[in-house]
């Protein structure tokens, strides 16, 4: 016991209740005794000092703290069999003003629990797609997942432990209101199939910070399905000072996006991937706001992240996996991204009816590494309205920078996209896009004959406040019979540059240029 920490005295040591610390007698039933003591004296401290203890279905009570000492690890058995009651190493249900801190360490024992799938490898056209996880199954029998989980509870608290090796989903608050994680570590296997960090579940009043987060799914992922309808909102969520990587999303909204998200913060992080690994290992979205299911996002803010070969910096996407009657994805703002090493375009993509709004991108910058080829920018781009959606989904996309269609009053400002080599897409293509500003940009000229901007079907577009980039030949190319209202200014332009090309049925009096 830590004497010097006054909220330790008079802690129940779970070895005074027959708990073992040789890692191989289930000590459940052990610690269970100790919790439920202090619960039913109303609340107190249960340490669990160093050794490593092997448990199954462990269930915390309410004014309940459970303290893991440094040098202590909560083994999760290797047997589903021992978990009779619960599929989750530690759980609590229907709990309130619950605890778990401390500098000790759950370790759930996941790959006992995977074995190889029998996908074949990725062709190597195909690497810059391809994902660790899909490598791995889980065997036959199932596993507990997620690791640990808060279902239904009010005010928890899970401060500086350890959580490792999840054989799924490591955290999940699900239907709870007021969660506080802090400076938390999580470390799983690159290929953990859906070992998602931290699930955020129809859950409310969440604050996440100081953690930092390795795992093979989601780093942070917010969700909505709960046994308790989709009526319970996912809102009021704060996520700042984290460290993420992962084999897919860093931050990501979605899938199984039924319910109402709203008012959330991500701010003052940072999303990498190791840039001498491979390919299937690197994030795939350092940001990914997605509704799929017929649910609702709004109010989203997204500050000062830093980003390190990530895959794709920015994934914003409404479709229609499972129609809503009322979807809608609006209000997002993000603001100081800085992301290097990117090699798939950001994208901001609706569907033939749903389309997001809203969403701003200001004071940014973007590094992409590696060189898109001509073909790319003529491809046809398919809809996918019913797919999972994923950065990648789309394929190679026809632009560098950014891609983006079906959405409206969409605000690009003081936005840097720099291709690290010359780039034969242009650096935006917009389609079937309306009321979209692009101010102060700073962009790398394309190779060969590409425009800067490729506009197709747009309406109402407004590029101001930039210098086109030197070696550009052509600033907007315009197409399609529906593009209206697009305005340039004339500051935009270098000597001796074509400021519109129109093309493919577009209107003359399509473009003006003030």
């Amino acid at each position: 016991m830590e004497q010097s920490d006054v909220s330790l005295q008079g802690a129940k040591n779970i070895l005074d209740y027959g708990a073992r610390p040789d890692g191989r007698s289930l000590s459940t039933k052990a610690i269970q005794r100790a919790i439920d003591e202090a619960s039913g004296a109303g609340g107190g401290v249960v340490l669990a000092p160093a050794g490593r203890f092997l448990i199954a279905g462990l269930e915390l009570k309410s004014r309940v703290t459970l303290h893991l000492d440094g040098g202590c690890t909560l083994v999760g058995s290797a047997s589903i069999e021992d978990y009779r009651d619960s599929h989750h190493v530690v759980f609590a249900k229907d709990a309130e003003d619950i605890t778990l801190a401390g500098q000790g360490t759950i370790d759930g024992q996941g790959p006992a629990y995977w074995e190889r799938s029998d996908r074949p490898p990725a062709t190597p056209d195909n690497a810059w797609k391809d994902v660790a996880t899909h490598s791995t199954q889980v065997k036959k029998g199932g596993r507990p997942s997620p690791m640990v989980q808060f279902e239904q509870c009010r005010n928890v608290h899970v401060n500086g432990i350890t959580l490792s090796n999840s054989s799924g989903r490591t955290l999940q608050p699900l239907a709870c209101d007021t969660v506080t994680i802090d400076g938390i570590r999580i470390r799983n296997a690159p290929f953990g199939i859906n070992t998602d960090g931290i699930d955020i579940v129809a859950s409310r009043n969440v604050s996440v910070s100081n953690c930092d987060i390795a795992t093979g799914d989601d780093a942070i992922c917010l969700k909505s399905p709960s046994p308790y309808g989709d009526t319970l909102p996912t809102e009021n969520i704060t996520v700042s000072h984290c460290r993420l990587t992962t084999s897919c999303n860093g931050f990501k909204i979605g899938t199984e996006t039924r319910g109402i998200f709203r008012h959330i913060r991500f701010t003052d992080s940072v999303v990498y991937s190791d840039p001498a690994g491979p390919l299937n290992q690197r994030v795939i979205g350092g940001v990914s706001i997605e509704v799929a299911d017929g649910g609702s996002i709004e109010d989203v803010v997204v500050s000062a992240i830093r980003m390190q070969y990530v895959r794709a910096p920015i994934f914003v996407r409404l479709e229609q996996r499972s129609p809503g009657e009322n979807s809608f994805l609006r209000n997002v703002h993000m603001e100081g991204i800085e992301a290097e090493g990117a090699i798939v375009t950001s994208s901001i993509t609706g569907v033939p009816g749903p389309r997001p709004s809203g969403v701003t991108i200001a004071n940014s910058h973007i590094h992409t590494a590696g060189q898109g080829r001509a073909d790319w920018a003529s491809r046809e781009i398919p809809e996918d309205a019913d797919k999972y959606p994923e950065a990648w989904m789309m394929g190679r996309l026809p632009s560098y920078g950014f891609y983006m269609r079906h959405a409206d009053q969409i605000e690009l400002r003081d936005v840097t996209c720099i291709a690290d080599e010359r780039d034969e897409r242009p650096a935006v293509v917009c389609d079937d896009v309306q009321d979209v500003t692009f101010s102060g940009l700073s962009l790398s000229a394309p190779a060969g004959r590409a425009p800067v901007f490729d506009l197709r079907d747009a309406q109402r577009v407004l590029i101001t406040g930039m210098e086109a980039p030197a070696g550009s030949r052509v600033l907007a190319q315009v197409s399609g019979p529906d593009s209206s209202g697009i305005k340039l200014t004339e500051d935009t332009l270098q000597p001796g540059q074509q400021a519109t090309s129109l093309v493919g049925g577009a209107p003359p009096d399509a473009v003006t240029v003030d």
